[in-house]
């Protein structure tokens, strides 16, 4: 170890001391450096030496001394050792204020230090020490900026000034600019290379912060060469291992947490790390004494933090959730803002929505979400807080992002489901539709409820098979399925009578001899239970009789399987079993408002009024005025107790509406939502006579409880088609009946069809009338009453048929018809109005029976009168008949005779062209026997030719048609022949005398113009020339037409218009063959 020696004063002599032997009593070294009048930075060396050895008050008391006015005054020359000196001091309460924890001992050290370095300053205000020390002082209380001025002012006059550089670096890491800290350091480490391995921490830090880990690992590791025992490097390596989320970095990453803890065991963040590690150990009582150290040896705010935040973890594991929320919420105030440290505002927010503090929750979520937007787990507590505060729609919405987060997250779909239950029972279904095959695809079980839930749905959407079948595959199998089909069991029980059975024990001990297991699951009670309520709505009332008495074998507490039985009962019309029924469930539990509520329903049936109110009172009282349906149903009693058909007291009325009325809307203000409460307000409505109102009620209820299983409502179809009829639209009443009775009572409901007899009545539809009451006979056979009213109906429809002006026989005929069966009614009624239980008058009776005879013999006149004019009306149909007979046979021979005489046209032209046809062909050979052998040859080719000319003849307009050079056969003249005597047909209508007359004048051109009547048959000779040719083509003419008239000189007349219109095509064709003549004469002259 080093010594240092003191001079003697006024001597050569000196007073040597050993560093490592310095007293523990500072005075006696202090009398010897005052004594000799040591240098001052001896005084600095044996100050420092005491503070490496530990001894902090040996170190303050020299440095103190050292200061001193007297020193001060003696060694007034002495500048820079005793500015030294200053800053030692100053630097030391810099040191001592930021490692205390006290508010207001921390302010202490830091005007001390600030003192010193006051005083430091006044001797040279330009040492760059000085400014060093007030920067480090300033950074350590937090002001930045100022620490920042103060470092620059070093570096402005020194760049290279390492502690300037290390001081800025400090502040700009402490800023946020990493990338400009991280030069600063590299600035210091050029300018002193041999500097202390620590200054190198900042330079891992930088890297740490700007996500450069391999680097920043290097640093640190740089560090521990350099100093194998900086606790720092170790814990900063040893987060890095932790954060590679893998066994083996995260066992390195303790190992060195663990290593820095025994070098130096107050280390906060060594300590915090360490207290994590044993959180999830479970070792608690280790998570809160290393917590503790970590908090007591430490004043950073983010450090604290951490700590607050394991100790409230601790606490909140162990279920102690007012001191986790006291540590949770001191961790939130050393954070000055969420993205620092977001945690203890999510547990935070936790503990408070256990506490029930939603709003604080609420707010410290959203805190949360601010750093991560899309942490599932967050915005589901979020969406939950969302359903306590009554803000569904955000619930959902947010519970929406969740699903579209994390497709995969089956119980966000869940969640989401039990939201949409209330309002959309199709999204609700789909939702748990999907996180049911998530729950399937990753292999876990399906909690029994979530498929209780899916068969509801599907319950209430009215898909009855697929409610089935998801209830089984909840329940699985077990005794229900024996009960449910009876196949696998030798055993058979009635149903009916095991239910009045339902205190045997030994209904179900039979089944179990033959080996059938009796076990019912608790948590299979619910979905076995509702399994019954969809039996009871398939008509399969057994099966849910012997499920109801299964869960009662097992759980002879379970409330709603007593009820559930009175309702089969009571809908069986066995009152006194329902009752019975009802009593078990309130012996089971004595104030349960729903068993009271029923037994007072009962009560009324059995006409109980004043027992009924007194029930339903009891009921109100059990829940505590919040059971609606009690609260329904004594509004339901004041009601009816206004209607009743006692004597009428209007006041008494009136009150008793009023009642019925308030209750009814106290219900909706509990429960908006509630439809036989509005039903209710519309019956009050409509008793007051304000049918608009009413009416509009009943809609919106219709409506609502449309398509709703649990909500069958057929009461507001009833009383909406009432209104309609008190407002006198009978049309709409008569549907709005039929729609009930077909919807809801499959048209045997006897009631309703009285109601919808009394609409047909009310709008003089007598036998629709008639129809519908008989009807509700046959399904009541017992009432007389409708056997009366039908009686009056019929004798209704026979008067007003008789007051008609007009009326058939067979309305007379079915009137009287219908008084003989009305007096045959009434006649019956009459026999036996002597019974009191009918309750008919028998002299009113009479009058009806007297009325119908009489009508009936006004309707004999009648009758005999119609049948006479309907006999007369027969005659003159049968007359008009007759004459419409013969009109039409005059008709249809009139067009045979057309038609016959169309087809002889038809036939007749057809003769004309063959004869033409023949006659072309005699003029031909005539032609050819009179012609020269020499000259066959040429003739044959210009016959060719002029053929060609010949056959372009016009059709119907005219118009030429240009031919090949090859010469045309004969028959397309023919066709071209019969083309036209099918377009001649249409002058059929034309006088024949002057077609004749047309066809003479045509003729006579013919013969005295230039043309030559074969060239229209293509038959001129092309070797006479125009001047020789004419005697002889004019002679053959005559001979032609001569040969013609001979072989039909009977067909000339009638066909003359037909005759016409050929000569015009024959005078075209001499155009023709004059045209070809010149041709022809143009050839020869070439030749």
């Amino acid at each position: 170890m080093g010594c240092v020696y003191i001079p003697v004063q006024h001597s050569e002599e000196e007073v040597r001391v050993a560093l490592d032997q310095l007293p523990r009593d500072a005075s006696d070294i202090l009398d010897i450096l005052k004594a000799e009048q040591a240098p001052l930075d001896i005084w600095l060396i044996i100050a420092r030496e005491y503070f490496k050895q530990g001894k902090i008050e040996q170190f303050r008391q020299i440095l103190e001394e050292g200061s001193s006015p007297e020193i001060d005054e003696y060694y007034a020359e002495v500048r820079y050792e005793r500015v030294a000196i200053l800053n030692a001091l100053g630097a030391y309460y810099s040191y001592l204020g930021k490692i205390e924890t006290k508010q207001k001992e921390k302010e202490e050290h830091f005007m001390q230090a600030t003192t010193f370095y006051n005083r430091a300053s006044r001797i040279d205000m330009h040492e760059p020490s000085t400014w060093v020390g007030k920067g480090q002082l300033l950074l350590a209380k937090g002001e930045v900026e100022q620490a920042f001025a103060a470092f620059k002012i070093v570096l402005d006059g020194d760049h290279d000034n390492v502690p300037a550089l290390l001081g800025q670096a400090c502040v700009q890491f402490n800023r946020g600019r990493y990338s400009e800290s991280l030069d600063l350091y590299k600035r210091a480490l050029r300018a002193y290379p041999d500097c202390p391995g620590a200054v190198r921490l900042g330079i891992g830090f930088c890297r740490y912060k700007l996500g450069q880990f391999e680097k920043a690992r290097q640093a640190f590791e740089r560090v521990l060469q350099l100093d194998p025992e900086n606790v720092e490097a170790l814990v900063a390596l040893g987060i890095l291992d932790l954060q590679t989320n893998d066994a083996d970095g995260i066992r390195r990453g303790m190992q060195r947490m663990q290593h820095a803890f025994e070098i130096y065991p107050y280390h906060p963040t060594s300590l915090n790390y360490l207290a994590n590690h044993f959180f999830f150990t479970g070792q608690h009582f280790l998570v809160e004494q290393l917590t503790e150290t970590a908090l007591a040896v430490t004043n950073h705010g983010l450090t604290k933090a951490h700590s607050y935040y394991n100790l409230a973890r601790s606490y909140h594991s162990k279920g102690d959730c007012e001191k986790a929320g006291r540590y949770y919420m001191a961790s939130v105030k050393e954070s000055s803002k969420p993205q620092e440290f977001v945690l203890p505002y999510y547990g935070l927010g936790q503990v408070q929505l256990k506490l029930g503090d939603f709003r604080s929750a609420l707010s410290n979520f959203e805190k949360v979400l601010e750093v991560y937007p899309e942490n599932c787990e967050t915005l589901k507590a979020l969406g939950h807080i969302y359903v306590q505060l009554k803000q569904i729609d955000k619930a959902m919405e947010v519970l929406r992002k969740v699903t579209k987060i994390d497709p995969r997250d089956a119980q966000a779909f869940l969640d989401l489901g039990e939201l949409l239950i209330s309002s959309d029972i199709g999204a609700a279904l789909d939702a748990f539709r999907t996180g049911h095959g998530l729950l399937r695809k990753r292999g876990e079980d399906v909690p029994i409820e979530l498929l209780n839930n899916i068969g509801l749905l599907h319950f209430e959407r009215g898909e009855y098979e697929l409610a089935e079948q998801t209830f089984k595959d909840g329940l699985g199998d077990g005794i229900w399925l024996v009960l449910i089909d009876g196949k696998k069991s030798n055993y058979t029980i009635d149903s009916w009578v095991a239910m009045h059975q339902y205190e045997d024990v030994q209904i179900f001990h039979p089944l179990q001899k033959e080996g059938f297991s009796l076990e019912v699951p608790w948590n299979k009670v619910p979905i076995l239970f509702n399994l019954g309520r969809l039996f009871e709505e398939l008509h399969r009332t057994e099966s849910a009789i012997m499920l109801y008495l299964l869960i009662l074998h097992k759980y002879p507490d379970y409330v709603d399987a007593f009820l559930r039985l009175a309702a089969i009962a009571k809908a069986r019309n066995n009152i006194p079993l329902s009752i019975q029924l009802v009593g078990e469930a309130l012996k089971v539990k004595e104030k349960c408002s729903n068993a009271l509520s029923m037994l007072g329903v009962l009560e009324l049936k059995n006409d109980e009024w004043v027992k009924a109110k007194g029930t339903f009172l009891a009921a109100g009282e059990a829940a505590n005025g919040d059971d609606s349906y009690a609260a329904l149903c004594l509004g339901n009693w004041n009601y009816f107790a206004a209607l009743r058909n006692e004597k009428r007291n209007a006041k008494l009325e009136a009150t008793h509406l009023e009642k019925a009325k308030d209750l009814y809307k106290n219900v909706l203000k509990q429960r908006t939502a509630n439809l036989y409460a509005a039903n209710g307000v519309g019956l009050y409505l409509a008793e007051k006579g304000q049918f608009d109102g009413a009416k509009d009620i009943f809609s919106q209820v219709l409506e609502a409880s449309s398509g709703n299983v649990f909500a069958q409502m057929p009461d507001v179809w009833i009383n909406l088609a009432h209104v309609y009829f008190a407002q006198g639209n009978f049309t709409l009443a008569v549907k709005m009946y039929q729609n009930c009775l077909r919807k809801f009572y499959y048209n045997t409901e006897s009631q309703v069809l009285i109601y919808l007899a009394r609409t047909h009545y009310e709008a003089e539809q007598w036998q629709d009338c008639k129809k519908t009451l008989l009807r509700a006979i046959h399904l009541v056979p017992s009432n007389y009453t409708l056997r009366f009213n039908v009686g009056v109906v019929m004798q209704k429809f026979s008067a007003s048929t008789l007051n008609k002006t007009k009326r058939t026989v067979d309305e007379v005929h079915l009137t009287v018809s219908e008084l003989e069966n009305a007096i045959r009614v009434f006649s019956q009624l009459s026999a036996s109005s002597h019974l009191n239980f009918h309750g008919f008058d028998e002299k009113k009776i009479d009058t009806h029976v007297r009325y119908c005879k009489h009508i009936y013999e006004t309707a004999k006149v009648h009758y005999e009168a119609a049948e006479h004019e309907e006999q007369q009306n027969r005659q003159r149909l049968e007359l008009a008949r007759q004459v419409a007979i013969a009109e039409d046979a005059r008709r249809k021979a009139e067009e045979q005779r057309k038609l016959q005489l169309e087809r002889r046209k038809q036939e007749e032209e057809l003769k004309r062209v063959r004869q033409l046809e023949e006659h072309f062909q005699r003029v031909k050979e005539q032609w050819k026997s009179s012609s020269g052998a020499s000259k066959r040859k040429d003739r044959t080719q210009s016959e060719d030719e002029e053929g060609d000319h010949g056959v372009k003849k016009r059709r119907k307009g005219g118009k030429r048609r240009r031919k090949d050079k090859s010469s045309r056969s004969r028959y397309e003249t023919e066709e071209a022949e019969a083309e036209r005597a099918e377009d001649e047909e249409e002058m059929e209508d034309e006088e024949p005398n002057d077609n004749y007359r047309e066809l003479s004048n045509e003729m006579n051109e013919r013969d005295d113009g230039e043309d030559n009547p074969l060239a229209a048959a293509g038959l001129e000779d092309s070797d006479v020339d125009d001047n020789g040719d004419a005697p002889s083509t004019t002679g053959r003419r005559k001979r032609g037409w001569s040969e013609s008239e001979d072989e039909e000189p009977a067909d000339r007349l009638p066909e003359s218009s037909h005759h016409g219109e050929n000569s015009a095509e024959l005078q075209e064709s001499g155009d023709a063959r004059e045209d070809g003549d010149k041709l022809s004469g143009v050839a020869d002259e070439e030749d």
